[in-house]
């Protein structure tokens, strides 16, 4: 009878996600197909078949730029919210997200220090011949990985998880200050710079950008997978999951490592997008009714994919030349449900 039962529920959550990743196609197809102008679903179709639409100017834009935009929105979706759902699960708490650990911080300072000390601009970029683009995604990265290794090294001395989500508070503060300062003496245009970077930006990757974007997210949300039992674990509460075998600290490093290997990566290329991370994994949760990580973790994936391409898709303004800044969007959606959150939620310690 209970393996029957087992075998019903594994069906349906096989259906579920089949349903979900035809969902995710067809958005992914929209999204392709409506901007300032807009492409039949057929020469999209076409285009993925024969190589051409048979309109060289249509091929040129799904080639160049709504093609590498789709894939950024569903990758970057799904890294937040999969990074999100780990940090809820780690802290036990509801308003954790992928940046709690100061890893949107600690790319934003790098970001400004590049910027605001003039290796933004100049001589430097002509005599290194390293492009505007790259050059920002490799201060991101050292930010990022600068404060990823410190809390990993706090990570191996602090047993207590609630400490380590505080320290990584204090490390988006003190980088948050360092920032207005260099802000406060820089220039008008260098400001203009950092705070464009700032409302994140999912088309302005190239195929040598995603090139090295795409494989880091595939290999870190293939990684969230697999943690998916120690996750399962964690929420009977550590002391627990140690008396089951767990090895906590192993555990949590990994899961602090992959979230800031999804959350830089995506900040470094695409500069910080708020709330996402946040809000999706608790959508996920109340639309599906599940809080198992074998079952939560591919939803989440593919949910929060699915979101980005349709929160892309209202940046766009279809038909219009004018693209809103995908933070904005993701904030006036993810905002309201993160009060919902609070009031919903009496206790903020996160539990199930």
């Amino acid at each position: 009878m209970i393996h029957q039962h087992l075998e019903e529920s594994k069906q349906k959550w096989i259906k579920v996600l089949i349903s979900l990743s035809i969902t995710m196609v067809f958005c992914f197809g929209l999204n392709l197909c409506f901007g300032s102008v807009s492409i039949g679903l057929g020469e999209v179709f076409d285009f993925f078949t024969s190589g051409s639409t048979g309109n060289n100017g249509w091929d040129l834009i799904l080639r160049n730029f709504r093609l590498p935009k789709a894939l950024t929105a569903l990758l970057v979706g799904s890294a937040l919210s999969v990074s999100g759902l780990q940090m809820q699960t780690l802290f036990r708490n509801p308003l954790a997200g992928p940046y709690v650990l100061g890893i949107s911080s600690g790319a934003g300072l790098g970001v400004a220090i590049a910027i605001f000390l003039g290796f933004y601009i100049g001589g430097f970029l002509e005599l290194s011949g390293i492009g505007r683009s790259w050059l920002l995604v490799a201060a991101a990265g050292l930010g990022s990985l600068s404060v990823l290794l410190i809390i990993s090294l706090a990570a191996s001395r602090i047993k207590d998880s609630v400490t380590l989500l505080i320290i990584g508070l204090m490390f988006g503060a003190a980088s948050g200050a360092f920032v207005s300062i260099l802000q406060f003496f820089s220039q008008a245009e260098n400001i203009q710079a950092y705070v464009i970077w700032s409302f994140g930006s999912l088309g302005s990757l190239s195929w040598a950008e995603l090139s090295v974007f795409i494989p880091i997210l595939v290999i870190g949300l293939i990684l969230s997978i697999l943690l998916s039992k120690p996750l399962n674990t964690l929420l009977l509460g550590e002391n627990y999951a140690v008396s089951l075998g767990l090895n906590l600290k192993r555990t949590r490093l990994l899961i602090i490592i992959n979230t800031a290997i999804l959350a830089g990566t995506v900040t470094a290329f695409c500069g910080p997008i708020a709330f996402f991370g946040i809000a999706i994994p608790h959508l996920t949760r109340m639309l599906f009714n599940t809080s198992n990580h074998l079952f939560l973790t591919p939803l989440v994936i593919l949910f929060g994919g699915t979101l980005m391409l349709v929160f892309d898709f209202i940046a766009q303004l279809p038909g219009l030349e004018t693209t809103l800044p995908i933070n904005a969007v993701t904030a006036l959606f993810g905002a309201p449900f993160v009060i919902y959150i609070l009031m919903r939620k009496r206790n903020l310690n996160y539990s199930y």
